[in-house]
């Protein structure tokens, strides 16, 4: 196991240090593992709505209000499953050292981009050229 990497509370990762050196890998490990945190949080909670909200409600429009209510909460907490699974990965990237690092081109992913979406996979024109392709299949 890798020695604990110190890491000022108003650290930044900034462009003039090597890239995806401990700091900022120790940087981007500790902004997922709160964003997991947080998720996972909110999950419990939209368990515990969903729970309370199983009454029976006699009236109709009633009724279905509180179903609509049901599957929008179930919609989020299935988009926030997914969220996790790909900060999981993300996670698994930094241990293994392909964190920060495009898998279509291989070219480091701005830190900028990194910061803003800390499980992005691709460059930003990366991740254009394929929605753009994505987009074109999808018209098929």
């Amino acid at each position: 196991m890798k020695p604990e990497v110190f890491l000022p509370d108003d650290y930044r990762p900034a462009e003039d240090e090597p890239f995806m050196n401990d700091r900022q890998l120790e940087y981007f490990r500790r902004k997922l593992i709160n964003w997991k945190a947080e998720l996972l949080s909110q999950s419990a909670e939209t368990i515990d709505n969903l729970q309370d909200s199983a009454r029976n409600v006699p009236d109709l429009a009633d009724r279905a209000s509180e179903e609509t209510d049901r599957a929008l909460e179930l919609r989020t907490r299935d988009r926030q499953r997914k969220l996790v699974a790909k900060i999981d990965a993300a996670l698994r990237r930094i241990d293994n050292g392909e964190y920060g690092y495009c898998e279509m081109t291989g070219e480091p992913i701005s830190l900028k981009r990194l910061d803003a979406r800390p499980i992005a996979t691709m460059t930003l024109e990366a991740q254009e050229k394929h929605e753009r392709r994505e987009k074109v299949h999808r018209d098929d």
